[in-house]
């Protein structure tokens, strides 16, 4: 939902491009009412930039930080170079799955032609129970009409609800990883690794597990599942595998990465 406050510091926001000038790039906060927004020169990049019209064009959007946002001013301060490329993507995931939902509820409310108060009523409790709307739709497509039991929608708007999402959107899944390094002090300490790695990736029938070579000893390990609980519970179990198979010959380390969510729309 869109908002006339002002974004906080720090705050990841997504930007329409608006003029381009020698010193920076002025643009629009799409997620406050078009609020006024400058990077300056100075934020495009830790390094200099030679042409600033390479970094972008009218009517891009660009994804920024909040460095400074005064009520006084109306206009907020942004950086480019201090967002990182895993906030990069999931903000522009969060503005795909929000224009996802919005055409899904459109398109909810074109077949049951509701009235327009009592349809934004039940899109601002729907938000309000799972924190965005995309969410909700993401569990009506998952769970059908009992996912919306707390909210006491009628019938009829629920039952849409569930048939459009599950036309628009698909089961969504759930990645962890982890950085392995083993090795073994065995005499077939070699056949031993490749052993309990290829075991580990075959440890289960729940989940898709896959083992990729980095740089002896280093082995990456991905578990990928319906739910989180679930790939992370994999995981555990296929350390746990690969750390049994090397044994008190072998040594064994590992870190895990970032987990992250993905698919979830047809």
């Amino acid at each position: 939902m869109e908002t006339a406050e002002l974004p906080d510091r720090g705050e990841i926001v997504l930007c329409t491009v608006r003029e381009i000038t020698p010193h920076g790039i002025y643009v629009d906060l799409d997620e406050y009412n078009n609020m006024n927004g400058f990077l300056h020169i100075s934020e495009i990049s830790t390094g200099w930039v030679r042409n600033i019209d390479r970094v972008a064009k009218v009517s891009q959007k660009m994804v920024l930080k909040v460095i400074r946002a005064e009520r006084s001013r109306r206009e907020v301060d942004l950086s480019l170079r201090q967002v990182t490329n895993e906030e990069k993507r999931n903000k522009l995931i969060e503005w795909k799955q929000k224009e996802r939902a919005i055409t899904i509820m459109g398109t909810v409310n074109k077949k049951l032609q509701i009235d327009d108060i009592q349809f934004r009523d039940i899109s601002v409790r729907m938000e309000k129970e799972f924190g965005s709307l995309y969410e909700a739709l993401e569990a009506g497509s998952k769970k059908g009409e009992k996912a919306f039991a707390a909210l006491e929608l009628p019938e009829a708007v629920a039952k849409e609800i569930v048939e459009v999402a599950r036309e628009k959107i698909s089961s969504p899944k759930y990645e962890v990883g982890a950085i392995v390094e083993v090795s073994s002090r065995a005499s077939d300490g070699i056949q031993q690794i490749k052993d309990a790695l290829e075991g580990a990736a075959a440890a289960s029938t729940t989940a898709e597990i896959k083992v990729t070579y980095v740089g002896a000893p280093r082995y990456r390990l991905r578990v990928v599942a319906d739910d989180y609980k679930q790939a992370d519970k994999v995981m555990n179990s296929a350390l746990e595998h690969i750390q049994e198979g090397v044994g008190k010959n072998g040594t064994f380390t590992s870190k895990r990465e970032m987990s992250r969510k993905y698919g979830g729309m047809a």
